[in-house]
């Protein structure tokens, strides 16, 4: 019996130890190994799987799920998933209508999207049993997982989030196309404006619509200014910058409709102004600071006899003067040289603030020329036709100096005092009467110094005090008179007359002379010849 539990222990011991020293060879096999080896193995990398009934999502392997938490926005998953695999696989919409057909399809990535040809993602779609299983395979990283530092990681999904974040909350719209031009991708801008999603619909249809028809002109370098229609009321202006891939195009959007309202009020407020300086009598011509003219009105061709079509070839200043010069619509110069510097003179004084010349025509007429700076440099000059003025100014001039000389040829004695008192008029016989010099009426004589001069030349009267009662009276006033003796002898006959709006007028006729002629202060000796004809009478 002792001998058989003896035999037992050595049994156990023996099969122990042996399993011991199994395993320490096998540790020492392995653990000899190249560690590159161990650095080479990678980890399996699941398949990224989706099963699909119609629409409707059934299931999907862990990063099929991820795909479509970072796939572009749309409110179902397969509005997801065909958001995102529509710019990769050329016709993927054309395609998967036809998996019931088929029962299996096929899609190759882009050759733009996917850049080497062995690089490229394959997509394989199933029937299997009414249901779509959608298979993505990416070449580059089948059958192993992709080791990533986690911190680098956690940047790039970072920089991702902005970045989608930032062209979400752009205001512009944003959309790239490929050869075909064909959407490929756009922003939330766009998306929401091509009304191929909004926040009640159910999913993003796709292909994304085109709002704008742009042609493809390389010699348009700028910004083109796109008009889109959204209703019958409503048009919306973007200015559009576009720029070459190696495939394809992409946009951006600019909202302009700020700028067109502008440029619209600004156009109506110029053709306002066309119109209104149309109507104008006034010649214009507006010149830009290099010198060109920029506006003018159909009274600058009737004024300065310049076609319209010289007109509308936006001349030079000069080549415009110069033109006027040959059509004798402007003075003649003594020669080329002067008339040079008299112009530059002319362009300078107009720039530098107003400046006014009046130019006497060969022809007769005579033209008022006015220029005046403008903003940026411009000048504008006013051509003004004044000739009926000028003829009318020297009509009234001449009937003036009639008027004046008929006063001069009496005899009688004329003064006419205004309502404020001042002297306006007189004759050559007043100013020898009284002692007046020609020049002395446009100091300003009043009616009261001439009344003091009077009375103090003559004898007392009565008829004195009376004229200065006659002189403040209001309303209609008729006429007072008498006869005053001067102190030298004389003796005269004084009518003051009041006259329409105000006006008083005073008249002295000489009844007698004086038998001496002595100096009397303010009353001037009367000459030889009106002295004897008055003693003739």
């Amino acid at each position: 019996m002792h001998i058989e539990w003896m035999q037992a222990v050595i049994i156990v011991t023996t099969s122990v130890g042996a399993a011991v020293l199994a395993l320490m060879l096998l540790s020492l096999v392995y653990g000899r190994k190249p560690p590159a080896a161990a650095v080479s193995m990678h980890p399996v990398l699941e398949q990224t799987v989706f099963l699909f009934d119609d629409q409707q999502l059934v299931d999907a392997t862990g990063p099929g799920h991820l795909l479509l938490d970072v796939a572009p926005m749309a409110a179902t998953e397969w509005a997801r998933l065909s958001a995102f695999l529509t710019p990769h696989f050329r016709d993927f919409d054309k395609a998967m209508a036809k998996l019931a057909e088929l029962g299996r399809i096929e899609l190759t990535e882009r050759p733009e999207i996917g850049q080497a040809a062995n690089g490229q993602m394959r997509l394989i779609a199933e029937d299997v049993n009414g249901l779509a299983r959608i298979t993505l395979i990416d070449p580059s990283a089948e059958g192993r997982g992709i080791l990533v530092d986690g911190l680098s990681q956690r940047a790039m999904e970072d920089e991702l989030e902005l970045l989608r974040h930032t062209l979400d909350l752009s205001p512009l719209l944003i959309w790239r196309e490929d050869e075909d031009r064909s959407i490929l991708w756009a922003n939330r801008a766009y998306i929401l404006r091509s009304g191929a999603f909004a926040e009640s619909d159910e999913a993003l249809a796709w292909p994304l619509p085109r709002l704008f028809e742009i042609a493809d002109d390389t010699s348009l370098t700028g910004p083109r200014r796109l008009r889109l229609d959204e209703a019958e009321d409503r048009i919306s202006w973007f200015d559009c910058h576009s720029y070459s891939l190696d495939r394809g195009r992409l946009h951006f959007a600019l909202p302009a409709d700020a700028t067109v309202r502008a440029e619209k009020a600004l156009r109506d407020f110029v053709q306002t102004l066309t119109k209104t300086f149309a109507d104008l009598p006034i010649g214009l011509a507006i010149f830009d600071r290099q010198r060109q003219l920029q506006l003018f009105n159909p009274a600058l061709i009737d004024l300065t006899q310049l076609g319209p079509q010289f007109l509308s070839g936006r001349p030079t200043l000069y080549a415009f003067l110069d033109r006027l010069r040959e059509a004798r619509m402007m003075p003649e110069p003594k020669d080329y040289r002067t008339w040079r510097l008299k112009m530059t003179e002319l362009e300078q004084a107009a720039a530098a603030g107003f400046h006014c010349e009046t130019w006497t025509l060969p022809s007769g007429q005579t033209y008022r020329v006015t220029g005046r700076p403008h903003p940026d440099g411009a000048i504008a000059f006013l051509f003004e036709d004044i000739s009926s003025e000028v003829s009318l100014t020297r009509r009234f001039r001449a009937e003036l100096e009639m008027g004046q000389e008929v006063l001069d040829l009496m005899s009688e004695a004329v003064a006419v005092f205004q309502p404020s008192g001042e002297l306006a008029i007189s004759n050559a016989a007043f100013g020898a009467l009284w002692g007046f010099a020609p020049d002395e009426g446009l100091t300003g004589i009043t009616l009261l110094e001439a009344v003091r001069r009077w009375q103090g030349a003559t004898e007392p009267a009565p008829i004195w005090a009376e004229l200065r009662e006659f002189s403040t009276r209001l309303g209609e006033r008729g006429a007072i008179s008498a006869e005053v003796r001067a102190l030298d002898g004389r003796r005269f006959r004084c009518r003051f007359s009041g006259m329409s709006g105000g006006s008083l007028m005073a008249s002295f006729v000489t009844l007698e002379a004086a038998p001496t002629t002595p100096e009397v202060k303010g009353l001037a000796p009367a000459p030889a010849a009106k002295r004897s004809k008055v003693l003739a009478r």
